[in-house]
């Protein structure tokens, strides 16, 4: 018997129309729902606006949004953000992409700012190895192969609501809608480099400081690179700065693309 069961909430669509059902017990008694926030200057300004709009309405109807950070060891709360722009860091924690074939670098972004935070916060309340908590996943039927490809730690056991009932994106939405509540934008990284070309596109039209904020964040790290006398990295897959590779309206470019299959650990991108 499971200690705890808790849903991962990431502030997206499938997440929260998680909470929507658990408040109105069609998938079971729910302990909490814990929100990993990686920063308020990385995560999607929207999207951390979504949350604290939506933690109230979850409250009242029984579901308590618990938002988590990570804390170093000497006790200070570090965000993604200022990892990335840590001084002396040779090491960059995000799927940045590479100059030659554009493919992902490593991803250290969620288990350092996502696994291990929810982790602690379980820990710090009783679970176990010996007794894992039931952790609720937001995979919706139309993303299936993230499912395989995620690896639950050992303090979890997953559970996938929304594939027991037969659920996709646009149903999610649906129920979201139903309950009353805008539908949230999908949940990642402002800067997120498994993001669509699309939403980078979008972004410079129609948040332009935004975008500017993630063009800088990839010429401090390019700068660093040319002092470690290594190649540039990017954004995109393009090769090149962001700023040269988006325009505001590029939606054909999203051929090929990553997007949300990039990240498969359920905590970004639902």
């Amino acid at each position: 018997m499971s200690l705890m069961r808790i849903i991962s909430y990431g502030g997206g669509v499938q997440s929260t129309a998680l909470c929507v059902l658990a408040t109105q017990g069609k998938i079971g008694p729910v302990d909490a729902a814990l929100f990993s926030n990686v920063g308020s200057d990385s995560e999607n300004p929207q999207t951390l606006a979504y949350v604290q709009a939506f933690a109230p309405w979850s409250a009242e109807r029984g579901l308590n949004v618990v938002e988590l950070n990570r804390i170093k060891r000497d006790g200070t709360t570090e965000t993604l953000l200022e990892n990335l722009l840590r001084p002396g860091s040779r090491s960059i924690n995000i799927p940045i992409r590479m100059p030659d074939t554009g493919a992902p670098g490593n991803r250290n972004c969620t288990e350092t700012f996502k696994v291990k935070v929810i982790r602690r916060w379980l820990r710090a309340h009783g679970v176990t190895k010996d007794n894992p908590a039931t952790v609720l996943v937001g995979f919706s039927i139309d993303e299936m192969q993230r499912v395989n490809n995620r690896r639950p730690s050992a303090y979890e056991i997953p559970e996938h609501p929304l594939l027991d009932l037969r659920l996709n994106r646009h149903d999610c939405k649906l129920v979201i809608a139903d309950a009353g509540l805008p539908v949230p934008p999908k949940s990642a990284c402002y800067f997120c480099p498994f993001s669509r070309p699309s939403h980078f596109s979008k972004m410079r039209r129609d948040e332009p400081a935004l975008f500017w904020k993630a063009s800088e964040l990839e010429t401090v790290l390019n700068k660093r690179r040319d002092d470690l006398g290594k190649d540039h990295v990017y954004l995109t897959r393009f090769g090149k700065p962001l700023a040269d590779a988006i325009q505001e309206e590029q939606p054909d470019l999203d051929f090929g693309e990553l997007g949300s299959e990039g990240c498969d650990d359920g905590y970004c991108w639902t």
